[in-house]
């Protein structure tokens, strides 16, 4: 399972890039990988605003559908387009495959979130409680 050390995580598998006060967010390769194949990504709407965890998007695949939910508060700047067509890519490249940004309006919630070991920690918690 791969878990880069340069982002932070929400224990409900998303994972953020920060870049100045802009947010990369997509989904862990952990929370792909239980999905299975993705078929559908619900984006959610430019300009739109949301609490830190509320719900944003959601992600069908072959066995599921799944709620996204923000890992900071922020205004939705823009979604990943290519993943309308190709949603794939979130399981080929889930790192690369951002499915929003957002604009942060409390930078300081990026503390909650876990790093990349803490995050190691709590799948293991995950998948031990089975």
């Amino acid at each position: 399972m791969n878990i880069p050390a340069n982002l932070r995580y929400a224990k409900t598998h998303e994972w953020v890039r920060v870049e100045g006060s802009t947010a990369y967010v997509g989904i862990t390769d952990y929370a792909q990988e239980a999905l299975g194949d993705i078929v559908f990504v619900e984006m959610p709407a430019t300009g739109e605003e949301r609490k830190k965890g509320e719900e944003i998007a959601t992600i069908e695949s072959v066995k599921a559908a799944s709620a996204i939910y923000a890992p900071v508060t922020g205004k939705v700047l823009r979604v990943n387009e290519a993943l309308a067509k190709t949603p794939e890519l979130i399981n080929q490249k889930p790192y690369e495959a951002f499915l929003f940004t957002l604009e942060m309006s409390k930078p300081a919630e990026l503390e909650e979130l876990l790093d990349a070991a803490a995050y190691a920690q709590w799948v293991e918690e995950e998948k031990a409680k089975g």
